[in-house]
Order: C-alpha cells, then structure tokens, then sequence
C-alpha cells in the first residue's frame, strides 16, 4: 500500500523532499522524491529539474530524508554495523 500523502516532508527554500511509506512483500519501505517548487501564473507548481544553486538545498535535504529514513529501521542489516561490546 503506497499511501497518497508523503509521511514527512523537508523543506530548504524551494526545494522538497517528500518521504512516502510504502508496505511491501518484506514490510515497510520508505521512498523518497525530489522536487523543486516554483509560481506560474500564480498557480504553485513542481518540477525535478534543479537550477545550480539548488542543489546545495538538494543535498541538505536529501541527508536529512536520508538520516530520517535511517533512523526508522529497528533491525540492523546488513548495510549496518553492529557493535558489540
């Protein structure tokens, strides 16, 4: 079940990162989306296209949605390491 509103969204200037749930065969999944907003004809608009100085927000965001993600996991994987004292 994907669901229609992302579970958060991160915001630097005009540029968002949306974060949606998503249940899958091997549970939940989050997947992020990149998205620059913009004013047409007094309409709010997005696009994926990034102007250069946007992509400075783009990292911003995209490690901030990345570490959100991250922290949401409650089983270690294998991309993660485990410590043992």
């Amino acid at each position: 079940m994907t669901t229609n509103k992302p579970v958060i969204e991160i915001r630097y200037g005009k540029i968002r990162a949306s974060i949606w749930a998503n249940t899958t065969q091997n549970g939940l999944r989050h997947t992020v989306t990149l998205s620059r907003l913009y004013t047409a004809n007094g309409e709010m608009k997005s696009t994926d296209s990034l102007w250069r100085d946007d992509i400075p927000l783009a990292i911003k965001a995209l490690d901030e949605a990345h570490t959100w993600m991250y922290s949401q996991h409650t089983a270690p994987t294998s991309e993660t390491e485990v410590k043992e004292d």
